[in-house]
């Protein structure tokens, strides 16, 4: 696995609680659904070249897929 680079974001309690709410939803740690979120947006936005096989960034791997891919429902329905 490629080395992590750890660091501080601050949020305020209300993006928190409901970034904290939404990754209970979909069987994920705060930090895992921050980054599920980052690799999506970045992959939407063509920013991330060469890792479209990459786990977890399509949204059908890991624990969304478990939780019966609510995070990929919910993006989809708006």
């Amino acid at each position: 696995m490629a080395e992590r680079k750890p660091f501080l974001l601050r949020l305020d309690p209300a993006t928190f609680a409901a970034l904290q709410s939404w990754a209970a939803d979909d069987l994920r740690s705060v930090n895992g659904q921050i980054e599920f979120l980052l690799r999506r947006a970045l992959r939407d936005a063509g920013r991330l070249p060469g890792r479209d096989d990459a786990p977890g960034l399509r949204g059908d791997a890991g624990a969304g897929a478990a939780a019966g891919g609510s995070a990929q429902a919910e993006v989809s329905d708006r």
